[in-house]
């Protein structure tokens, strides 16, 4: 499905941008969402990455070619614009010119009027990295190296302090891509540059061993420690190794939710403070991306099978979970709120996850094997195939994990050889965990979260089985043992609550302290599906993996509650079901805003405006000061409030106008106002707007560089 997506992708629209920049006229439209913004170009330096892993692990000559035809264009682009530069963003001569000369003026997310610009090049260098690594492509570490020497020249008079204030804008992994073209090209030069993208402010915490993530934006410091850990394989500096390893375990212990994913509203929060913390914005699939890479680096160091545990929760229970199983879209959040809803992407999103995303479905030959000399280990339970040429074997494994518990390794050798293999004996695998030899039961001691070790010299057709039967578990919140995510063996279940967009109630459990296993019951012929029995309210309820479950309300995180609890939730449901109808009886119009349809019928017109899908609802902004109009019916004869639905846990610059019949009526301001819910703010009509009139105009004005809205619902009412 990730193939037939980055087919359907054109390349000339994802280097419009480019060209654009380099003073050449596009062969084709630019894509639209982010890719027509000031972040324009981030995609293609995913898209080239994804390309060439895909090339890699299908061995398919389309997206050989296609990269090789990318390549050549931004060889063209480079050459046109005569300093080394290549990239996508707008006005790139006028922020650079200022970055060269120190005049800095940078914000998290914003540099000099540029968004994350650094950010965008450093998807670019690793687009280019990995089609010389994975299509030795030549052309494209030529073009790394010239974009490389750019970086030096605009950056090279700049002051500590200076730096220091561009570097508080995201920046990505500008220090592993600088660190590993150093590695590529052998010039020192770049590996001073990538030292030199050090966020101190982060960083020297980091070294210290200290957690002082709580309210930054997460995905914007994985990066950072990913290439400090690709800086201290090339200099051995044990400080950088600390940033990267501290970095991984303190949010692996504080900050990481059961899917293996991290954040809420794309922030750190409070150390160990997860259960209140659970929305529709949870875990940002591009966290979890970077993450995975990061703990790739620590196991290169030191095979460690705890590592391997977290890569396997992580892979199984989000990345695979965030594709849609019969479209291919991916997500930007995997929502862990009770109730809340998978809300996928379209082809032409182009969000950080969605380039995130087209290299991750392209990724799962990754973290399989690793091998030294001499020893193998097999660290992923993925029908995959190894070909290790210096000792003549193919190793294939065979397996239908997670449906069946069971692994067969077949070596195909061309001689014997003597070798150690370290086979992954996971923390959830209590059950047993046995290990036979051409059919033979092996004496192989290992425990949960170690390896079990096999040393012998292997012979053409022996056959490992490894057998792992899995269990039912509950991992409770770290702060709340009430509220609990249910496991089989590795894999993570989720409840189907409801329909999308269905306002039932989420059933709770009332197990009454007995185990999982007595009141979860296997449903049979359907494997990795369950079926609560008697503890559901206010019913029972059916589970099965949460990357199986879509297009419905689902619940990763269960609160378990007693009978009385129970009773008076359900009273409180009730209440607000009550509000419910008597809004509805009050209600003149009420217009379902990102319909096609609904809008048409209340001629919707704007600028700089589109619709979207967050959480199973449609919504629409405008950005960068656009604006967006529509027609409500409006009591001639009575006064009236204007309810507009918003979502609480709204960031960044949100501050626009609410103009009626010309008229501004409120500024409004959206910042966190009621997190991980949507909510309703009521707006006064002027009776004057409306006192004799059966429609009224209503325009969203977005502020200069502000977006307007999200809105997610409008609504018309008599005043009570």
């Amino acid at each position: 499905m990730d193939a037939r997506w980055l087919l359907r992708l054109e390349p000339d629209r994802l280097l419009a941008p480019y060209r654009t920049e380099a003073g050449l006229q596009p062969k084709a439209p630019r894509y639209e969402g982010w890719e027509s913004m000031s972040i324009s170009g981030h995609s293609l330096g995913h898209y080239l990455s994804a390309c060439a892993r895909l090339y890699q692990a299908l061995g398919d000559p389309q997206f050989r070619r296609r990269v090789e035809y990318i390549v050549e264009e931004l060889a063209v682009c480079q050459e046109a614009r005569g300093d080394g530069f290549v990239g996508g963003m707008p006005e790139s001569r006028r922020v650079f010119a200022e970055i060269a000369r120190g005049e800095i003026r940078s914000g998290g997310f914003d540099l000099n009027g540029s968004w994350v610009p650094w950010y965008n090049l450093h998807k670019l260098f690793a687009g280019l990295l990995d089609a010389h690594a994975y299509c030795t492509n030549a052309r494209a570490l030529e073009i790394a190296a010239r974009l490389g020497d750019w970086v030096h020249n605009v950056t090279r008079n700049l002051t500590e302090d200076q730096w220091q204030r561009m570097l508080a804008c995201e920046y990505g992994g500008m220090n592993e891509v600088l660190a590993e073209l150093a590695a590529r090209t052998g010039r020192p030069v770049y590996l001073d540059l990538a030292r030199k993208f050090y966020d101190r402010a982060v960083l020297d915490p980091l070294a210290e061993g200290r957690d002082e993530l709580r309210g930054k934006h997460a995905n914007t410091q994985i990066p950072k420690t990913i290439g400090a850990a690709r800086i201290f394989e090339l200099t051995a500096e044990p400080r950088y190794a600390a940033i990267a390893s501290n970095f991984f375990h303190i949010v692996l212990r504080s900050h990481t939710y059961a899917t293996g994913g991290n954040s809420e509203g794309e922030h750190f929060g409070p150390p160990g403070r997860l259960s209140n913390r659970l929305g529709a914005n949870t875990t940002e699939t591009c966290n979890t991306y970077n993450m995975l890479k990061l703990a790739r680096a620590l196991y290169r160091w030191r095979p460690d099978a705890a590592l391997g545990d977290y890569y396997e929760r992580a892979l199984w229970n989000h990345i695979l979970a965030s594709q849609h199983p019969e479209t291919g879209q991916v997500l930007y959040f995997l929502p862990l709120r009770p109730g809340g809803q998978k809300s996928f992407m379209d082809d032409h999103a182009f969000t950080c996850c969605s380039g995130t995303g087209m290299e991750n479905h392209a990724r799962y030959n990754e973290n399989i094997f690793f091998h030294g000399d001499q020893t193998l280990w097999v660290d992923q339970f993925l029908a995959a195939e190894l070909h290790w040429p210096e000792h003549g074997l193919r190793l294939r494994q065979h397996t239908r994990f997670p449906e069946e518990p069971v692994v067969r390794l077949h070596f195909r050798l061309e001689r014997p050889v003597r070798l150690s293999l370290r086979v992954r004996h996971p923390f959830w695998a209590t059950n047993g965990f046995d290990v036979l030899l051409n059919g033979q039961r092996l004496n192989v001691v290992s425990r949960p979260g170690s390896y079990a070790v096999i040393e012998r010299e292997w012979h053409p057709d022996d056959v490992v089985q490894v057998e792992m039967p899995f269990a039912l578990r509950t991992e409770p919140m770290p702060d709340n043992d009430r509220r609990v995510a249910i496991f089989y063996g590795p894999i993570l279940l989720a409840g189907e609550v409801g329909p999308p967009r269905s306002q039932d109630l989420v059933p709770v459990l009332i197990p009454e302290n007995r185990p999982v296993r007595d009141w979860l019951q296997p449903l049979w012929g359907r494997p990795l599906e369950f079926r609560t029995a008697g503890v559901g309210r206010p019913r029972d309820v059916v589970l099965r993996p949460l990357y199986a479950t879509y297009d419905c309300r689902h619940t990763v995180y269960w609160d378990l509650y007693t009978e009385a609890e129970w009773e008076k939730r359900r009273a409180a449901y009730e209440a607000e079901q009550a509000r419910l109808r008597e809004l509805e009886a009050r209600t003149v119009d009420r217009f379902d805003i990102g319909e096609m349809q609904p809008e048409r019928d209340h001629n919707l017109r704007g600028e700089k405006t589109a619709p979207g899908e967050f959480n199973g609802r449609k919504f629409r902004h405008a950005w960068d000061g656009g604006w967006f109009a529509f027609e409500v019916a409006v009591p001639p004869d009575a006064p009236a409030d204007l309810v507009i639905t918003y979502w609480g846990s709204e960031t960044g610059n949100r501050t626009f106008d609410v103009i009626v019949e010309g008229e501004t009526i409120a500024t409004t301001r959206l910042h966190q106002d009621r997190p991980d819910e949507f909510w309703d703010k009521v707006y006064p009509l002027p009776e004057r707007l409306t006192r004799g009139k059966e429609r009224v105009t209503v325009r969203f004005q977005a502020h200069p560089g502000n977006y307007a809205g999200g809105v997610f619902g409008v609504r018309v009412v008599r005043r009570p």
